[in-house]
């Protein structure tokens, strides 16, 4: 099982690779669905474990007071101002079986960064790319209330319900949409008008 994820790791960052090399320098400076981050943000940011070494991340997060975030964002800017876009794609398909995992996220956790964050910017970019299903499905299958709570998402009374797979998230008023879009919601994401139908809207 840790093999195919690996795998479906390495297939993740080739597809999202290639993606980004045929991205327009405007569409490389547009918002992501990351709050505060361009496109070139998110990836300065997915491919830091590929650049930097373990000493330069405890550094900055010693520096930021022992706050995480506070550091990525810090380093993502100043990476995304620093290397070209090209750069960071040839970081990218250099490192597809690079063997990151995220503190005690395990290959799973290295999946679900990289998949969440390619959503982040082609979801964004309005691109019609869609995450295999069975990718999509070793990272939902990861989701829990701890996630909900970490990304600071509101579901409270509703029950989001997959259109493309079978999928289910809470209980109450059903949420529906694409399997890829209710994952950007259980992450705190807001997303683009008229990708998901709820008697409420959203």
């Amino acid at each position: 099982m840790t093999e195919d994820i690996r795998d479906a790791v390495a297939a993740e960052r080739r597809d999202q690779a290639e993606l980004l090399a045929g991205l327009t320098e405007e569409q490389w400076d547009a918002p992501s669905l990351c709050e505060g981050w361009r496109v070139r943000e998110v990836v300065a940011h997915t491919t830091l474990p590929f650049r930097s070494k373990g000493g330069r991340v405890l550094l900055e997060i010693l520096k930021s007071g022992g706050r995480f975030n506070h550091a990525s964002d810090r380093m993502a800017r100043r990476d995304a101002a620093t290397l070209s876009s090209n750069d960071l794609v040839s970081v990218l398909r250099a490192n597809a079986e690079h063997p990151w995992t995220p503190p005690g996220g395990g290959p799973a956790g290295a999946l679900s960064h990289d998949v969440i964050h390619g959503l982040d910017i082609t979801v964004a970019l309005g691109l019609d790319r869609r995450v295999p299903h069975e990718r999509l499905r070793l990272v939902l299958d990861g989701m829990k209330p701890s996630n909900v709570k970490y990304f600071g998402a509101d579901l409270e009374g509703k029950r989001l319900e997959a259109t493309d797979l079978d999928w289910t998230f809470g209980e109450g008023r059903p949420v529906r949409g694409l399997a890829q879009d209710l994952l950007l919601v259980v992450c705190g994401r807001t997303l683009p008008p008229g990708r998901l139908e709820s008697p409420g809207g959203r």
